[in-house]
Parts: C-alpha cells; structure tokens; sequence
C-alpha cells in the first residue's frame, strides 16, 4: 500500500510504484475527473498538479509523488483561484466535447497562481502543452483572462 495525499487527503493505493498516477487515480480511488488522452505526456488532458506543479499524470509515477500533494480537478470548485477559471469557462463557453478541460483547466490554474495578468504569450506558453480537438483556444484565452480580472 502506497499513501498519496490527494486533494489534502491521505489516501491509500494499491498499487506497484511505478504506476502512473493517473491510473492510480482512475483505476484504484475512481477519480474519474482526470482523463486519459495519449499516453505519451503529448496532450495535457491527464494534467493534475503535483506539489503545486502541473504535471502529466500519464507518465508520472506514484512514486514520485510520495510525500507530496496531489491536487486534481475535484478539488477546483473549493479552490479560490480554480473556481474562478472554472466559472470563466463557463461564461466563456469554452468547452464543446469537453474532454480535453480538466487538464485544460488545471494548466490554466497553475498559470495564475504565479502570474495574476498574464499576457498572451504568457498564456500560450503556459497552455501550449494542452491540447483541444476542438480548438476553442480563443476562448480560452478570454476565460483566463476574465479569470485573472476576477482573482486579482
């Protein structure tokens, strides 16, 4: 058994170390939130952050997050900062499938935790490794920026 503090709780997985977080989540504590994309740490759609860091939970293993917090989409509707990107989207009507949000999301949660006015550049570095299928990018950059406006 392997203890992960996620979403600031101690939980336990069973689980062989190296298996990536994001099926530790999925398969062993049915957090289904964080979604499966490619596997290969290309798409972003498996973005949790690990000690306040966003990382690609497809390729990360649970060992590697022993001892630190995982935070996952779940836990942005008590977060200040995440329920004010996740009701931007909204506003914004940024989601169509809706599959690619939760990383999308979570990328854009870390940006403005350490840049409170982002420029575009800023935004597009930041959400580059996020990928969208169905290419609401524009209105992305406006749910971040009204995001922004609202947190700071």
């Amino acid at each position: 058994m392997i203890t992960l503090n996620i979403n600031g709780k101690n939980m336990q997985v069973d689980a062989d170390p190296a298996t990536p977080i994001l099926w530790a989540l999925r398969d062993n504590l049915n957090m289904t939130g964080t979604k499966f994309g490619c596997g290969a740490a290309l798409c972003g759609a498996c973005t949790v952050h690990l000690a306040g860091q966003p990382i690609r939970s497809c390729i990360t293993p649970i060992s590697a997050a022993v001892g630190q917090k995982i935070t996952t989409i779940e836990a942005m509707e008590s977060d200040k900062v995440g329920k004010a990107v996740q009701e931007a989207w909204v506003k914004h009507d940024v989601p169509q499938c809706g599959y690619c949000q939760s990383g999308q999301v979570m990328s854009a949660t870390a940006l403005l935790r350490s840049n409170k006015a982002p420029s575009d550049a800023d935004i597009d570095n930041a959400m580059s490794g996020n990928i969208c299928r169905c290419g609401t990018y524009q209105r992305i950059r406006a749910a971040i920026k009204d995001a922004a406006k609202t947190i700071a």
